[in-house]
Parts: structure tokens; C-alpha cells; sequence
């Protein structure tokens, strides 16, 4: 530990960074607590949920039975922490902020997509807050995107982050290198298929078992809503990006996972492209450029995001997989938690995929 982070812990109880969660009983609440709980430097404070007050964690999360006596609470006792999760549904954290009142010295990390975009296109290398809110009058909330593979020394400086969608996360950071190498001139073709749980734990005819199991489906061609993410971070990569993201999303058949292939053409040297996109993650702590083939069970249960490369002729084929639930929701926003309080960042994070 160095001097800053011992500065930092010293004035936590027991040295630990004291955790509030906001819509703790869906599935992104119930995995955050999950690694929380297992985390070194992270003590849960509190875990809110109107519909559930005073149930156990683990009635809801049952998974974690026999891990915690913690109960869902609807009070939110903001100055006790020193970081809030919102993990509520799109469209309610702004509205949240503008409702209550939260202490300066909080940070908060939001899992939803409401601060996710620029108001205006940042500066080439550079990232600029998501969106800045004016709160009763006195107070901006501005927020970085908390994606640590190319922001990580502005999430170490950010009082408020935009954890970036499921989606957005395994597409970009394909896609990322090529845009370094300004690969991404002509359209780019992106299929991704992801698991039921992507679409929250409220039952819905298309997340019910009997009509999931054994389908395949799209939704939202061409227009999800993670393509504006996915091109405001490869625009500030490459410069600019004229190219089309065409982007189909597949729901699959299982619980949870993505894996997405993206087509981009190009003459470039295959050679050329592997050794960017080593270079590009060599100090990534969480993705990793694989000389074979990739599938889903080497990252599913891991903060992990694995990309490959093959070229076919003028057309480069780059695969990228994830857990939805983790590096695409929970483990990510852990990750940046521990880069803004200066923890190791892979503290908490360091698990096991379920190959088999």
C-alpha cells in the first residue's frame, strides 16, 4: 500500500471503504453484494429496498445464504458511507439526484445509463464528465465513464462515475485497438448475443423460462441503445468515426454472459493488429488479448473480458466475450470503486471462471 491509500483507509472504520447500495434486491444488487461481502477493503453499510425492508439478503439473493445475516433497509443513511451504488432501472438516477440530498464527499457510482453520454464531444485522449446535472439549485453532478481501460486516471480523480452498459463494454473493448489504429473507416458489422439475466430480475415475456429456453430471437436491430456509448468512446480513440455501428443484439438461451464478433475491413497486417491490440491491454488488469479462440465459460463468473483476431481476406474478425452481470455491470463498477479509492484494483474481483 502506498502513502495515498494508507491516507485514504485511515479515515475509514477498520480501514475499510464503507459501501451503500440503492436497489439491492435485482440481480446487479444481489451480485454487487455478493462481491462485496468477499471483499477486503469494503464493508456493506446498507442495502436498500423499499419492497423488501427488514427481509433477509439472502430470502431475496439466495445464493448467499449462510454468507450474511445483512437486511434489506429502506432507510438511506447517506453520511455513514463513503460510496453509494445505484443500481436502479435506466431513467431513475437522475431523477433520484434531483429528489435527494447526498453529502459532497460521497461518491457514487451508477450502474444505469442516465450519464453515460457527453453533452459534447470530448477532446481526442481525453474523457469529459457524462452529463452534469444542477441538483436544488447548488449543487453539479458531472460523472466520468468508467470504462479503466482507457480512463482509468479520471476515474482515480472522479467524485461520481457512469458505469458503462453490458453491451457497450464488450463491444468497445474489441473494437478499441482498431480504433487506435484508425482501422474503422467503412461500416462495422457487430453481432453479440447475451444472457437472460442482461434484462433484469422483474419477470417478462421474453426473459420467461419456457419461451427463453431453447430460443433464439433479436431485438432492437440497428438501434440499442449502447451504440451511442460505443461510438462516443471510439470516436475520441480514433479522431473521428464516420463508419455506421451495426449492431444486432441476440438474446440466448442462458443466464448470463456475452459474446460478440465484429467485422471490420481493412488491408491491414494481421501481425500489425495482434501486436496492437497487445500493446493496447498490456496493462489492462481485467482484459486480455488471446492468441486462440475464444467462448463464453472461460469468462463467465469473472470481471475478465477476453478479445481474439482472425483476417479473412480484407475482412478482420474480432471476437470479444464477457459475464454480463460482471465486467458488464457489477464487477466493472467494483473495479472502479477500488481505482477511485486508490484499492488494488483487482481487490475483490479475482474469480473463477466456471469452465466446467
Amino acid at each position: 500500500m502506498n502513502n495515498f491509500n494508507d491516507t485514504v483507509l485511515a479515515s475509514l472504520p477498520s480501514g475499510r471503504v464503507r459501501v451503500g447500495v440503492l436497489g439491492a434486491a435485482g440481480y446487479t444488487g444481489g451480485e454487487l453484494i455478493r462481491l462485496l461481502l468477499n471483499h477486503p477493503e469494503a464493508e456493506i453499510v446498507f442495502a436498500n429496498s423499499e419492497s423488501n425492508a427488514g427481509n433477509l439478503v439472502s430470502d431475496v439473493h439466495e445464493g448467499l445464504i449462510g454468507d450474511t445475516d445483512l437486511r434489506f433497509t429502506d432507510e438511506m443513511p447517506f453520511d455513514e458511507v463513503d460510496v453509494i451504488f445505484f443500481c436502479f432501472g435506466h431513467g431513475k438516477s437522475e431523477a433520484f439526484l434531483k429528489e435527494h440530498t447526498i453529502p459532497e464527499r460521497v461518491k457514487i457510482i451508477d450502474l444505469a445509463q442516465d450519464f453515460r453520454i457527453a453533452p459534447s464531444k470530448p477532446p481526442r485522449g481525453e474523457a469529459s464528465p457524462s452529463s452534469v446535472i444542477p441538483h436544488g439549485g447548488v449543487r453539479e453532478w458531472s460523472f466520468v465513464y468508467g470504462l479503466p481501460e482507457i480512463h482509468k486516471t479520471e476515474i482515480a480523480k472522479a467524485q461520481n462515475i457512469a458505469n458503462p452498459g453490458c453491451f457497450a463494454t464488450c463491444i468497445q473493448l474489441g473494437l478499441l485497438p482498431a480504433a487506435k489504429m484508425g482501422l474503422l473507416t467503412d461500416d462495422v458489422a457487430v453481432n453479440a448475443i447475451t444472457g437472460s439475466t442482461g434484462a433484469g430480475q422483474k419477470p417478462g415475456t421474453t426473459t420467461h423460462f419456457s419461451w427463453r429456453n431453447n430460443n433464439l430471437s433479436i431485438y432492437k436491430p440497428f438501434q440499442h441503445q449502447h451504440i451511442a456509448e460505443i461510438r462516443q468512446s471510439l470516436t475520441e480513440i480514433q479522431g473521428c468515426l464516420d463508419a455506421s455501428i451495426d449492431f444486432i443484439p441476440y438474446r440466448g438461451d442462458f443466464a448470463r454472459g456475452i459474446f460478440a464478433t465484429m467485422v471490420v475491413k481493412t488491408d491491414a497486417d494481421i501481425a500489425d493488429i495482434v501486436e496492437c491490440y497487445k500493446t493496447f491491454y498490456a496493462d489492462a488488469a481485467f482484459t486480455h488479448y488471446s492468441d486462440q479462440p475464444i467462448d463464453l465459460k472461460q469468462v463467465v463468473n469473472t470481471n475478465k473480458c477476453l478479445v481474439h483476431c482472425e483476417k479473412y481476406g480484407n475482412k478482420l474478425l474480432i471476437t470479444s466475450c464477457i459475464d454480463n452481470l460482471l465486467k458488464g455491470a457489477v464487477g466493472q463498477a467494483v473495479q472502479n470503486m477500488n481505482i477511485m479509492f486508490n484499492v488494488n484494483e483487482t481487490a475483490g474481483l479475482r474469480l473463477k471462471a466456471s469452465a466446467f
